[in-house]
């Protein structure tokens, strides 16, 4: 691409970052400075009703900087990559029509990819293959299962959760149909997009400090009425766990609570521990991430500098 064409592209700012690492602070200090819009890069913002498990942006932080992709589907309603980039690319294009700079910001890494480089073309599913594995999971344990992928495809593994048994099955299924693993495949990638991206990711000093963060953050949580705000998604009758919305880290925990399988103090153990292994997962996916400006989290208005700085400078693909 000559240099004539790379200069007319729009910009994109891309802020990443684990779980609890200040994304969504220095997102709303970044408007106070630039001609920026937000879409939101979650999984889970993206489900109304869902707002304290999920450390959706408050009402205030909302008024402030308002977010697209926020509150854009029911529970009980599924959402895919695909979706997300459908609806992500619109709303940049938007952005880009009222004069502003699209800044995504989020932490689903899946969502990042996808809108950078495009869907991988995957084989589609094959019910006799899903059953097969199945069969294969009865008889000898996910577990096993788990650590067949870990053989087959460790880059996969390492950011496939042992009991996120719908992602795990989809990547044992796709090797089984293809004979190409699920990393592989991705390597191959359809449309790319269409911007001068800037990549940063914001991440706390230390994993200590940033576990110290998860902790604090899901104590909040419960102080500001979590147990409540699942309880009326445990009573509406529709939902279920096996749903993406009941999945989400926190909430599957909180539903296992409430339904009677564990008691208290364990739903409070289980869901820290899930959302440290969900940073975990993150980071692995940011450590091997391209072109990224690593940002710390220690103080928002240094991070802020450096993404101007970065952004006064020229291509930062």
């Amino acid at each position: 691409m000559n240099e004539q064409n790379y200069a007319i592209r729009p910009k994109a700012i891309l802020l990443m970052g684990p779980t609890a690492s200040g994304k969504t602070a220095l997102a709303i200090e970044l408007t106070k400075q630039l001609p920026v819009e937000l879409i939101s890069v979650d999984s889970a913002l993206i489900y109304r009703g869902m707002d304290i498990g999920t450390a959706k942006p408050s009402a205030k932080e909302l008024e402030q900087a308002p977010h697209h992709l926020i509150d854009i589907r029911c529970p009980s309603e599924s959402y895919s990559a695909a979706d997300f980039r459908c609806d992500a690319l619109a709303a940049m294009a938007d952005i880009v029509d009222n004069g502003c700079i699209p800044l995504l910001v989020g932490g689903t890494m899946l969502y990042f990819k996808v809108l950078i480089y495009g869907l991988t073309p995957l084989p589609s599913s094959i019910p006799e293959v899903r059953q097969q594995i199945k069969r294969m999971a009865s008889e000898k344990g996910w577990c096993a299962l788990y650590n067949q992928l870990c053989d087959i495809d460790p880059i996969s593994a390492s950011r496939i959760h042992p009991n996120d048994l719908q992602r795990l099955l989809r990547a044992l299924e796709v090797f089984f149909i293809s004979g190409k693993t699920l990393t592989e495949l991705t390597k191959t990638s359809g449309d790319t997009l269409p911007y001068d991206i800037y990549q940063f990711a914001i991440v706390p000093e230390s994993r200590e400090l940033l576990q110290q963060r998860i902790t604090l953050r899901f104590e909040q949580m419960l102080a500001s009425g979590f147990e409540t705000e699942t309880r009326t998604l445990f009573e509406r009758g529709d939902l279920h766990t096996d749903m993406p919305s009941i999945r989400c880290v926190g909430y599957r925990q909180m539903w296992a609570y409430l339904s009677g399988e564990i008691d208290y103090n364990e739903m409070v153990y289980q869901g820290i521990c899930a959302t440290r292994q969900l940073a975990k997962r993150q980071m692995t996916w940011l450590r091997s991430w391209e072109n990224i400006h690593w940002l710390n989290s220690h103080s928002i208005e240094d991070a802020r500098d450096k993404v101007l700085h970065v952004l006064s400078t020229k291509h930062h693909r």
